[in-house]
């Protein structure tokens, strides 16, 4: 188990947890052979465990750390100690996209848009290393301090797809691709719908997708349609609405087949947002007829005398697939789509094994009617296997499509019809009531929440289905239920155990956020607080945050909060807590408010450390000043500024910033002076200062009667000023 203090691989020391998740907790840490701050994620004990989870999350993880991107966070080392299995990562300072999202309600398209072009750009040099993430989301985008976006958590995806986790899959399932929802196989076009997905959320603030349960949300993943984003925000350009459907189509073949494709889109959709020039490929051209190849038919003749000689054992694992559950059987649909090059080699084996017999009945056979045997015989293999698996797939409720009517009623009519029930009265009827109601007549209810001041709240507005209407077994009913006219009231769940706590919180529909500490009253395993507090309404689909007990760790002590006080207080209430102050910086704050008080703390507020633990803090400056750039070269004054220079006279150049600062000073008679690169400037403008002579020779004039006319020489100083702005960095 791992605890604050301790240090694993000989070189990391837990500081303190900073964050949690379904399979794993994620611990600030100091290396101390680089002599520097890193991320530590560790992975959950139910996990490490497993131990094919382990070896496939190893394999990812080791492939990983061999990404180098900017935006990607950077896996450092990969390590198990104890039955402790865990991973490096670069440690980044900043916000997940998902809280940025919240905290602004919805991204500009312009701000969206380039978050997307920098998450592309670190998945595209992940699919260049043949690494899928499968877990694109914003909770696995960070945005720097910097303003750096970065995606973390490669490797753990595809570990936990292939073992079938579904723990914590909640917050998932809202970005998943229909493959992936299916549980078939998934490639680089699976991060590509994500991304998508992703995409919508930034422009309009909201999912596309949702529902009361996973199942719920997944099969809308599968059967909708993608709504348009510029449903719920009219201003989006056509270019950005049509790279997002393009992203998210059904078909994987009709999205972006690579990052590239979507990345050129999205840079010229910034610079030409209305132009309508995304092309979405042509199901119906995709779908025409072709002519087979010979190396087509061989696969196919060969396939065909596989079936064959494998017709019995084919037969047996049908019957065993029946009894599979859904679940499993896509799970193991995944492992042999990945061990498909094993699958060759076998098949390979077998033809040369069966190569005797092969010619032996080829002989018997003419070359065309052996290849119209060959093709009749793949039709009807293809055909009855077509019809096991649908069969199979109705009898577990995998199949629920939307044919059209012509279809339907051809259907039908070879089919059995599901037995219809009639839609009961239900608008009006509490929401408790009504659910129970409706899955007594094996109807399936779908529940979003809606304010009203009409209705009280739990009493439901309106359904999906009219009451009298017959409709099939099975069917989801959307109901509409009022949240009151201020939201849902938070329910009190402070006190009672995780499990109670979770429940009474989604059944008001609320997600919920958890997070860790240690109480010396509240029991482990119970809530010690939630935020918001009980009692508050809050619309449905809120993040409510729960802290859970650890119970009581008499050797740590509670890290005070020292934020938005002065130094000399800080020190006070560090020691006061039993903790020694530790190195102060001074740093710039971008919250004018804070200037000459505490910005940053080196341990979390609330988190528990041993007695005597330092803690470094920061005081705030101030925001941080613009600065500016000159980046050019200097010609000789012009005939306007001096009709009496003369090339080749030598000059003084002084360049001066307007806060005083000399950026420059320097003496030629060669111009143009050489573009100059001065960055780090203070103020927006300066002057640029040319100081020569202009000199005279003495001359002579011979008059007309004879006399001379003498002018002496001269010499006269010269300054010429021009004013420059700068450019700022």
């Amino acid at each position: 188990m791992i605890k604050v203090g301790m240090i694993i691989g000989d070189r990391y020391e837990i500081l303190e947890k900073i964050g949690t998740g379904g399979m794993s907790d994620v611990y600030k840490a100091k290396d101390h052979k680089l002599n520097r701050f890193v991320a530590v994620k560790v992975l959950k004990q139910e996990f490490s465990e497993n131990a094919n989870f382990v070896s496939k999350f190893r394999i990812e993880a080791q492939a990983a750390a061999g990404l180098m991107h900017p935006n990607i966070v950077n896996v450092y080392d990969v390590g198990e100690e104890d039955g402790i299995y865990f991973i490096v990562m670069e440690l980044v300072e900043g916000i997940t996209l998902k809280k940025y999202i919240e905290k602004k309600a919805r991204l500009s398209v312009k701000e969206a848009v380039s978050i997307a072009i920098q998450v592309s750009m670190g998945i595209e040099a992940a699919h260049n290393n043949h690494i899928i993430h499968r877990d694109i989301k914003p909770q696995n985008i960070i945005i720097s301090k910097e303003g750096k976006v970065k995606v973390t958590d490669f490797g753990i995806a595809k570990a936990a797809t292939s073992n079938t986790i579904t723990s914590n899959v909640m917050g998932s399932v809202h970005y998943t691709s229909p493959e992936q929802a299916r549980g078939g196989y998934s490639d680089e076009k699976s991060d590509i719908y994500s991304l998508g997905v992703t995409m919508f959320e930034m422009l309009t603030g909201r999912v596309p997708f949702n529902g009361e349960t996973t199942v719920a949300i997944a099969i809308k993943h599968i059967q909708e349609e993608m709504p348009s984003p510029r449903e719920y925000v009219s201003e989006i350009p056509i270019s950005v609405e049509q790279i997002v459907f393009k992203c998210c189509q059904k078909s994987p073949d009709r999205r972006y087949q690579s990052m590239g494709e979507l990345i050129v889109d999205l840079k010229r959709s910034l610079m030409t947002p209305d132009e309508d020039f995304v092309k979405v490929v042509d199901s119906d051209e995709e779908a025409s007829t072709r002519t087979i190849t010979d190396r087509e038919m061989v696969q196919i003749k060969r396939q065909s005398e596989h079936r064959d000689s494998m017709e019995e054992a084919m037969h047996l694992r049908r019957e065993k697939d029946v009894q599979r559950n859904a679940g499993r059987r896509y799970a193991v649909e995944e492992e042999e789509d990945e061990d498909e090059e094993d699958e060759e080699e076998y098949e390979y084996e077998y033809y040369e094994e069966d190569e005797e017999d092969d010619d032996e009945d080829d002989e018997s056979y003419s070359s065309g009617m052996e290849r119209l045997t060959t093709i009749l015989a793949v039709l009807a293999a293809v055909l009855i296997g077509c019809v096991v698996l649908f069969l199979v797939g109705r009898a577990f409720g995998l199949f629920e499509f939307d044919f059209p009517k012509q279809e339907k009623e051809e259907t039908t009519q070879e089919e059995e019809k599901k037995p219809e029930v009639e839609m009961i009265q239900v608008v009006g009827e509490k929401i408790d009531d009504v659910k129970i109601a409706l899955l007594n007549l094996n109807l399936t209810p779908e529940i979003q929440y809606q304010e009203s001041a009409e209705y009280e709240q739990g009493i439901v507005m309106n359904s999906s289905v009219n009451p009298g209407t017959m409709i099939e077994e099975g069917t989801n009913v959307i109901l509409t239920v009022s949240s009151g006219s201020e939201g849902v009231e938070v329910p009190d769940v402070v006190g009672v155990t995780r499990a109670e706590g979770v429940s009474s919180l989604e059944q008001k529909g609320f997600v919920v956020n958890e997070t860790e500490g240690y109480d010396q009253y509240i029991k482990e395993g119970s809530i010690i607080t939630q935020s918001p507090e009980a009692g508050t309404k809050a619309p449905a689909g809120t993040a409510v945050t729960i802290r859970i007990s650890k119970g009581v760790e008499n050797a740590k002590v509670r890290v005070p909060d020292i934020m938005r006080v002065d130094e000399m207080e800080a020190t006070s209430l560090l020691i006061e807590a039993g903790l020694e102050p530790g190195a102060v910086s001074e740093v710039n704050h971008e919250d004018a408010s804070l200037s000459g008080l505490v910005c940053y703390q080196s341990y979390s507020v609330g988190s528990f450390v041993e007695a005597g633990t330092v803690v470094d803090f920061s005081i705030s400056l101030g925001p941080a000043q613009a600065t500016y750039r000159f980046s050019e070269g200097i010609p000789s004054p012009t005939q306007e500024e001096d009709p009496k220079y003369k090339a080749g006279t030598l000059v003084t150049v002084t360049l001066t910033a307007d806060d005083g600062t000399q950026l420059l000073s320097t003496q030629s008679s060669d111009f143009p002076i050489p573009q100059q690169n001065i960055t780090g400037i203070k103020v927006g403008t300066g002057v640029i200062l040319l100081q020569y002579q202009n000199v005279t020779e003495a001359s002579s004039v011979t008059n007309e009667d004879g006399s001379v006319t003498t002018t002496e020489g001269s010499v006269e100083d010269k300054e010429v000023r021009r004013v420059v702005n700068f450019v700022q960095e």
